[in-house]
């Protein structure tokens, strides 16, 4: 069939098909119509202004874990806070200028204050620790809406798997569940019993399919076999972990009673794919080579520790930086063609071809 050849009749009857004809004649019409004057966008009218960040205050502080704390935020006037749903995070902007993703762990329902938890990572970004040593009660903080990128879609049968901190996207998707009657069940993993957040909070919302597992008490980590023997059969499976635990339920979902799986990563994937390749600092500053197993933005850092990021994932957009010269291979998602086509380039996931040199403004 080419172009020019109406399409057949839907139910196969030798004539073209009247929706397709009424649908193609709208088209015709309305396509054109779109420029016209009275459908042209005004020149005077301004472009609608960015969503402005939110004005936060820390007005709680708990220890939550032998290596995590609860930070309660509210705004300071006492204004309800924007909507959320369970699998939401913040993108809180710290006092130093860092700025970091915090999984919601509150209850939707309550509109005057979030709550996020966070746990102390000494050889982390510094996030953490700056969190953990200077945020306390009074602060004032600002941070952007909260924004979902693991929803939680209410399958009828589902399996939390919580690994950590890890248990702060789910434990609102477990209050969720228990709300509106679903056959859920959580799994909280992690070394010990004190490392495991708000595990009496967890046990209270229905101790018979909460099951609190530690590597101390079995001797080592649990395998992705071992997990999703807790699924219901037919489970949807929601899981946030470390990159051992999430590798070992991908490779034994296909053997295991559930069907799909939804996880969120704590930091980076790692890297496949990848082949070695140079970065340089400026036009004539230094190069440094990038390893087949290393971002760009690791090897950037150790010459630039000031170089902002934050996800580590390519959505953020946060670590952006401008190329000079070269031929990346775009792994993000969220530059626009436009974009990359104008040099922006996310060192955190982008690479380039072996032997490619890429120079970045920096």
């Amino acid at each position: 069939m080419d172009l020019r050849t109406p399409p057949p009749d839907l139910y196969g009857r030798p004539r073209a098909d009247t929706f397709f004809r009424f649908l193609t004649a709208f088209g015709d019409r309305y396509s054109p119509a779109l420029g016209g004057p009275l459908l042209r966008r005004n020149p005077r009218r301004p472009f609608s202004r960015p969503t402005e960040a939110l004005r936060l205050v820390v007005t709680a502080r708990r220890a939550v874990a032998a290596d995590a704390v609860e930070l309660t935020l509210a705004d300071p006037s006492g204004t309800a806070l924007p909507a959320w749903q369970p699998g939401a995070h913040l993108l809180l902007a710290l006092p130093s200028g860092r700025e970091r993703h915090y999984s919601l762990c509150g209850d939707p329902a309550e509109r005057s204050a979030y709550r996020i938890a966070v746990r102390r990572l000494p050889d982390g970004g510094g996030g953490s620790v700056e969190i953990h040593d200077t945020v306390h009660p009074g602060t004032r903080l600002s941070a952007r809406r909260p924004r979902n990128g693991f929803a939680f879609c209410a399958e009828s049968a589902v399996l939390l798997l919580a690994g950590g901190i890890g248990i702060t996207p789910l434990l609102p998707m477990a209050r969720e569940a228990q709300r509106i009657g679903l056959d859920w069940h959580l799994v909280h993993t992690g070394r010990s019993a004190d490392t495991l957040p708000f595990a009496d909070e967890v046990r209270a919302l229905d101790p018979a399919r909460v099951h609190l597992r530690t590597d101390e008490e079995h001797g080592g980590p649990p395998t992705g076999a071992e997990l999703l023997a807790h699924a219901p059969r037919g489970a949807a499976v929601y899981c946030c972990g470390p990159a051992p635990m999430l590798a070992a339920v991908q490779h034994a979902l296909d053997a295991s009673p559930a069907v799909g799986l939804h996880f969120e990563r704590f930091g980076a994937a790692p890297v496949t794919g990848g082949a070695p390749f140079t970065v340089r600092l400026g036009a004539d500053g230094p190069e440094l080579p990038v390893p087949a197993d290393r971002s760009a933005l690791d090897v950037l850092r150790e010459a630039r520790p000031d170089l902002a990021y934050s996800c580590r994932q390519g959505f953020c957009g946060t670590c952006e930086v401008r190329l000079l010269a070269g031929t990346p291979d775009h792994r993000d998602r969220r530059l626009t063609p436009e974009r990359r086509a104008a040099g922006a380039v996310l060192p955190c996931v982008s690479r380039a071809a072996a032997g490619e040199t890429l120079v970045l403004d920096l």
